[in-house]
C-alpha cells in the first residue's frame, strides 16, 4: 500500500511568508501632528490652571521660608524652616489643629449617618419622591456664607430665632412657661457650628450613598428577597458591604471640603470660643498679625495634608469605576 503525502505548496523562491517590516519612522511626523492638533485646544486650560493654582503655591512655599512681618519689611529675612517649627509647637496653632480634627471628624461621622439614612428613604418608592429630593438637596446649593448667616440669624438668635421659639414650646409641654432664652452660640459654640455643617454637608453624604444603593445588582437582590432574607440581613450582608467604597468616597471627599472649612467658623463665631480651626488661625496670622511667613507655613501644612487625604480619594474614586467596568 503507498502512502501518499502531500506537501503545502511551496512559495517562490526569494519570496518570504513573513510581512515586510514597517519602515521605522513611518507616518511618526503626522501622527505627533495628530497628538498636537488634539492637545492643542486644551493648552489654554491648562497654562490657565498652572497660573491659578501652581504659582500662588509656590510663592507661599517661598514666603514660608522667611521670617516676614508685613509691620516692618526692612527686617525680613531667611528663616529655613524655623516657620514649619513654629507650625507644630505654637499653642494657638496646635490647639487650632486640634479644633480642625473635632469639627471635621464629628461632621463627617454625623453627615454620613444621617446621609445614608436619607438615601435609604429615597431609594424607595412613594408619592412625591422627586420633591422630597429636590428638597433634601436645597442645602447643598446655597452658597456658604449665605447657610451660616441663616444659621446666625433665622436659627440660634436669642431673641427671635426659631429654635428659641422651638425650645419654649418643647419645655412647656413639660409645665415650664419661662424657659429663658438661651444663647446657642454662646452655650455651645462648638456644637453650634457642627450643626450648621451637618445641616449643609448631609445632602452631599446623600448623593453619593443614593448612587451606590441605586447601582446594587438587581438580581442579586431580588435573590435575596426570594430567600427570605429580612431587611436587616439584606442591609447587613448585601447593602453595606457594596457601599463601602461610597462609604469610603463621601468620608474622604467631606473631609477635604470639611478640613478647609472657614466661612461657618468666621461667620457663626469669628473663631472665639475655642472654634478657631486651622484656616481660621492662618487667617488671623496673616491679616491680623501680618506674620507673613508663619501664615504661609501652616498653609501649606495645609495643602499637603488635603493632598494626602485628596489621594486617597482618587484611589478609591479609580477602584469604583474600575468595579462597575468590571461588572458590566
Amino acid at each position: 500500500m503507498s502512502t501518499s503525502v502531500s506537501t503545502p505548496p511551496q512559495s517562490p523562491a526569494g519570496a518570504s511568508s513573513a510581512p515586510a517590516p514597517r519602515r521605522a519612522g513611518r507616518g511618526a511626523p503626522g501622527r505627533r501632528a495628530r497628538v498636537w492638533a488634539t492637545r492643542a485646544p486644551l493648552l489654554p486650560a491648562l497654562v490657565f490652571l498652572v497660573a491659578v493654582t501652581q504659582l500662588p503655591f509656590v510663592a507661599t512655599l517661598v514666603i514660608s521660608l522667611f521670617d516676614w512681618n508685613s509691620l516692618a519689611p526692612d527686617d525680613r529675612a531667611f528663616a529655613g524652616l524655623s516657620n514649619y517649627g513654629s507650625v507644630f509647637t505654637d499653642a494657638s496653632l496646635r490647639d487650632s489643629v486640634l479644633t480642625t480634627i473635632l469639627l471635621t471628624g464629628t461632621v463627617v461621622i454625623v453627615s454620613v449617618v444621617l446621609g445614608l439614612l436619607l438615601a435609604l428613604l429615597l431609594d424607595r418608592k412613594f408619592f412625591g419622591r422627586g420633591f422630597v429630593r429636590t428638597l433634601l438637596i436645597t442645602p447643598f446649593l446655597l452658597v456658604p456664607v449665605s447657610a451660616a448667616l441663616m444659621w446666625k440669624h433665622v436659627l440660634y438668635n436669642p431673641e427671635y430665632g426659631l429654635l428659641n421659639g422651638g425650645w419654649a414650646w418643647f419645655t412647656g409641654l413639660f409645665g415650664v412657661t419661662d424657659p429663658g432664652q438661651p444663647d446657642w452660640i454662646s452655650d455651645m459654640p462648638l456644637i453650634a457650628v457642627e450643626t450648621a455643617l451637618v445641616w449643609q454637608w448631609t445632602p452631599f453624604m446623600m448623593l453619593i450613598l443614593l448612587a451606590g444603593l441605586q447601582s446594587r445588582p438587581a438580581e442579586i437582590m431580588e435573590a435575596a428577597k426570594l430567600d427570605g432574607a429580612t431587611a436587616w440581613q439584606t442591609f447587613r450582608y448585601l447593602t453595606l458591604p457594596h457601599l463601602r467604597r461610597y462609604l469610603e468616597l463621601g468620608i474622604l471627599l467631606g473631609s477635604i471640603y470639611i478640613v478647609q472649612n472657614f466661612d461657618a467658623v468666621f461667620t457663626l463665631t469669628s473663631g472665639g470660643l475655642g472654634t478657631a480651626n486651622l484656616p481660621y488661625t492662618i487667617y488671623q496670622t496673616f491679616y491680623q498679625a501680618h506674620e507673613y511667613g508663619l501664615a504661609s507655613a501652616a498653609g501649606v501644612v495645609v495643602v499637603i495634608g488635603t493632598i494626602v487625604i485628596a489621594t486617597f480619594a482618587l484611589r478609591v474614586v479609580s477602584s469604583l469605576f474600575s468595579e462597575e467596568a468590571n461588572r458590566a
